[in-house]
């Protein structure tokens, strides 16, 4: 999508849309960081030994991931931007309910544990 939406665009045109700093570093290749410029790094994976917390918090990143994309979606009425985000927004809601449904089995499954003694 960023190829997309940049692939024609000059460098005054990258300059007005505030991305100078960027194009000026990266050129219009993709660099994967959070909006503010902050490079992706694996601390942001959180594994513990417990996966009734790990399955938590995949739902909570889930639902991180869901209303950002509603809020991009929010900043456009591009529909070719519009389509892609609906399709990863959707994406992101069936991965939280599948992540609910293995924990809602994992707890049966530990209270069963517990219930044998």
């Amino acid at each position: 999508m960023i190829y997309q939406l940049t692939k024609d665009a000059t460098p005054e045109e990258m300059r007005e849309a505030g991305l100078g700093d960027y194009y000026a570093t990266r050129g219009k290749g993709v660099f994967q960081s959070s909006p503010s410029g902050e490079p992706w790094t694996s601390a942001y994976i959180q594994v513990l030994d417990d996966p009734i917390a790990n399955l938590t918090n995949n739902m909570a990143a889930e639902q991180k991931a869901r209303a950002a994309y509603e809020r991009l979606m929010n900043l456009t009425d591009d529909i070719s931007v519009i389509q892609p985000l609906s399709l990863l927004r959707e994406r992101e809601i069936v991965h939280f309910q599948r992540f609910g449904e293995a924990l809602m089995s994992l707890q049966t499954d530990c209270m069963k544990g517990y219930a044998k003694g």
